[in-house]
């Protein structure tokens, strides 16, 4: 309570009043009152992140597991009044998740910000936009909203891009465009097999390029790569329609991202990432044929998610560590093949749910709430060998992308 500046050492008698309750072997609960026996209000602000603070000084001190610090990656949850609200309504998810799912996949499939404004508004979201007060033509802000989702005045339900996460705020959008818009063309059958096989081995190349500097003991010149995996993700999920890649794309979220907001600086492998993640966007847009299914690069990205893992094991960041590898089973989960139809006639065979769900950390108890909130560091897999370069401290080279040639109909 001192760390968090509550209840200062020399200051119990005018400081608030607190309580420790103790729930179970695991964790214990702390309330303190906001108003201070002096009759003055506390000092909260960012009180949360001093919480973590003094956590992470406790584990320090007393050999605890260690948990994952408050490094901001994490995107807002929704509110108990949102969850309700969606509950209500009978909708699926919260709407401040699925505008984050649009805005993360038009950001990734966008190259401009015409191009930008245009993917939202062909997903069906409500945009916007703010301007400048001095520049009025000049955009300095924007808020989205799901058709439908009214507030209690009847005015829809808009939410800024920071509110949605860390990096989809206006000023970290804008630098992600700095390449004109592809043109609106379609493909050819022979440039469809060559832009997913590209998307593949631009994936893989990432991959061994993060595992690279991971071993070799310099894991932030992998972030702009671990960054740019997101947009891969994104933009695979939504050409393919898979509802598992979506659920992986929104899990790696928090793994690709910098502590504290920061972007990194561009790489070759995250521009070839974001180059191939436009692409496969491109190729959605203009074909509308889901129905083909990459599993090789579906393997690969799942093989890129794992090489994340480590390098943010390696950085210490367990919460990011575990949200990668959360994605890795997603996307594997996604390549698998569906399972064969029971032929007719023959039962069905009998399963234990006690016994999945026992694995599972509950929801709805408060130790199951604390696993949730602080998974256990994932265990690091040995590295891959490094391709051989011109040096032994080189890291792989890139490869080319191929001649994908566009013709207009």
């Amino acid at each position: 309570m001192y760390r968090t500046g509550l209840c200062p050492r020399g200051e119990e008698d005018d400081a608030v009043r607190w309580i420790a309750i103790r729930h179970g072997p695991d964790h214990i609960h702390l309330v303190a009152m906001l108003g201070r026996q002096d009759r003055t209000r506390p000092r909260i602000v960012n009180e949360r992140y001093r919480v973590r603070d003094a956590c992470i000084a406790a584990e320090r001190q007393y050999g605890l597991r260690s948990t994952a610090p408050a490094d901001r990656t994490a995107a807002r949850r929704p509110t108990r009044a949102e969850t309700g609200k969606a509950a209500r309504h009978g909708r699926d998810e919260p709407s401040r998740l699925t505008l984050r799912r649009h805005v993360s996949t038009a950001a990734a499939s966008a190259a401009s910000t015409e191009e930008f404004f245009a993917r939202l508004d062909q997903a069906g979201v409500l945009v916007r936009l703010r301007y400048s007060t001095r520049n009025p033509g000049q955009v300095t802000g924007y808020a989205v909203a799901m058709p439908g989702d009214t507030a209690r005045k009847g005015d829809p339900g808009w939410y800024g891009g920071g509110k949605l996460a860390p990096d989809l705020s206006w000023p970290k959008l804008q630098q992600r465009w700095t390449r004109p818009a592809r043109p609106d063309s379609p493909l050819t059958p022979d440039e469809a097999d060559a832009l997913w096989e590209y998307a593949a081995r631009t994936v893989a190349d990432a991959t061994a390029r993060i595992r690279f500097f991971t071993a070799t003991g310099n894991p932030a010149a992998a972030d702009d790569a671990a960054y740019a995996a997101s947009d891969a993700l994104h933009t695979a999920a939504a050409a393919l329609g898979s509802r598992t890649l979506r659920q992986a794309a929104d899990a790696f979220d928090r793994a690709a991202r910098q502590p504290y907001g920061r972007i990194p600086s561009p790489t070759p492998a995250g521009n070839q990432l974001r180059h191939a993640a436009r692409l496969i966007s491109a190729y959605a847009y203009l074909t509308g044929d889901p129905a083909l299914t990459p599993v090789v690069l579906l393997v690969r990205l799942a093989a890129l998610a794992e090489a994340v893992a480590e390098l943010r094991h390696s950085q210490q960041r367990a919460a990011q560590a575990a949200a990668a590898l959360r994605a890795a089973r997603h996307i594997r989960t996604a390549a698998k093949p569906a399972p064969p139809t029971r032929p007719p006639g023959r039962p069905a065979t009998a399963t234990t749910p006690s016994a999945s769900k026992s694995a599972q950390p509950r929801p709805d108890t408060a130790a199951g709430l604390a696993q949730l909130s602080f998974p256990a560091a994932p265990r690091p897999r040995p590295p891959a060998p490094a391709h051989p370069g011109p040096g032994s401290g080189d890291p792989p080279p890139l490869r080319r992308p191929p001649g994908i040639t566009l013709h207009r109909p």
